[in-house]
Order: structure tokens, then C-alpha cells, then sequence
């Protein structure tokens, strides 16, 4: 059925396997995010799966697309929390930027911001 897993070094996620070496390619702050999960690959791979299916992105989408600055703002200001506990640090950066615009209100063209968001997600998902 399933190859061995070792699970302190790879989990399988969606039909490939995540490893500490390809988060740390992705650009991932393997260390910092091994540190609070207390040394704990496994567990550290499996909280990265569970953030990364995360509602709150598909969520984003629609926020944006009907202008509710106050909803979007909520979801990714949550979604900050999550994924910066994880020190996944691209996608960390983009809901960073997203972030401090909304806080603003600003009114510009967040479709660009998001999809960038949702290929890097996509990105981990498919790595």
C-alpha cells in the first residue's frame, strides 16, 4: 500500500511526500518551527498539514471578491498566526503584506496578492 514512512524525516501529504529537507528548500524556517513543536518532526509536519488546510484560505477568496475588507482582514490576520507558528516564511511574507494592507483598508487589487498566496500554499501542498 504505502512505502514505509519514516516519520521523523517525511509525511505523506496528498499523494507526495513533505519533507524537513523540502521545507527547507521552499524557503521554510525548519529550525524555528521544529522549536516549537519541541523537536518533533512528525508532529511539525503534521501541524504544517493541518495549517495549510486551513479553511480560512478558501475563505479569503470570496472576502476579497466582495469587498468585505473587515472579513478578509479577520481571515488573514488568523491565518498569520497559524502559518507563522509554522515559520513558513514565503507564505508567512504574503499574508504579511496582505495583512498591512488590509489593516489599512486600503482599497487596491488584492486578486494578485491572493493568488500568490494560494500558488505558494499550492506550492507546499504539491511538494
Amino acid at each position: 500500500m504505502f512505502p514505509a514512512l519514516n516519520s521523523f524525516s517525511n509525511r505523506y501529504v496528498k499523494g507526495v511526500f513533505m519533507t524537513i529537507d523540502s521545507l527547507r528548500d521552499f524557503g521554510a524556517n525548519v529550525d524555528e518551527g521544529l522549536e516549537r513543536c519541541m523537536g518533533m518532526e512528525d508532529f511539525y509536519l503534521e501541524m504544517i498539514e493541518m495549517g495549510l488546510s486551513d479553511e480560512r484560505f478558501e475563505n479569503l477568496g470570496p472576502a476579497f471578491e466582495s469587498g468585505n475588507l473587515d472579513d478578509a482582514f479577520e481571515l488573514v490576520h488568523a491565518l498569520k498566526g497559524v502559518i507563522g507558528n509554522l515559520a513558513l516564511s514565503p507564505l508567512y511574507n504574503t499574508i504579511c503584506e496582505l495583512t498591512e494592507h488590509l489593516r489599512s483598508r486600503e482599497q487596491i487589487d488584492y486578486k494578485p496578492l491572493y493568488d500568490k498566496l494560494m500558488a505558494q500554499r499550492k506550492e507546499l501542498l504539491e511538494m
